[in-house]
This record gives C-alpha cells, structure tokens and sequence, in this order.
C-alpha cells in the first residue's frame, strides 16, 4: 500500500517542488492541476508556469513561473493550515 505522505516547498513565489505526486491532471501557463497519491488534488494558480520535472516513479513534480496561489483538495491551502 501507498502511503499518503507529500510536501510543497515554494521559493520566492518562482520555484515550486511537490512530493507524493501521481499524474498532472492538466497544465497551461495559469494553472496547473495535480492528483496526488492518495486521490487528493492540487491546483497551482499563476502566470508563465512550465513544468521543469516529473517523476512518476517517486512522486517527485518541479514548476517554475510565477505562482499567485495553491489549492489543496478543493479548499485553498492557508485554510488546510489553519483549520
């Protein structure tokens, strides 16, 4: 069995590293759509986004651009947080 484990990591607003990541669901410039292991889903919102890296293999996503915000499971991830 999978565990359900992953991380976000986000530097300055420009470079953003996920683990524990399954499939880009979708991708354009703006937004960037993630399942991760688990089911759960992730959407990155910005401008000039492009996908660095994937590894299906070990879960490992890299995106680079400009991220204005990031929504975790349907609900934005400050409230995922601060629940």
């Amino acid at each position: 069995m999978q565990e359900n484990k992953h991380s976000v990591i986000l530097e300055q607003k420009k470079n953003l590293s996920v683990s524990g990541v399954d499939s880009v669901s979708s991708f354009s410039e703006a937004k960037i759509v993630l399942t991760l292991i688990g089911g759960e889903r992730m959407s990155i919102i910005g401008s000039d986004l492009k996908i660095v890296g994937f590894s299906k293999t070990n879960g490992s996503f890299t995106a680079e651009g400009t991220v204005l915000g990031l929504s975790y499971g349907g609900k934005s991830l400050v409230s995922k947080i601060f629940k």
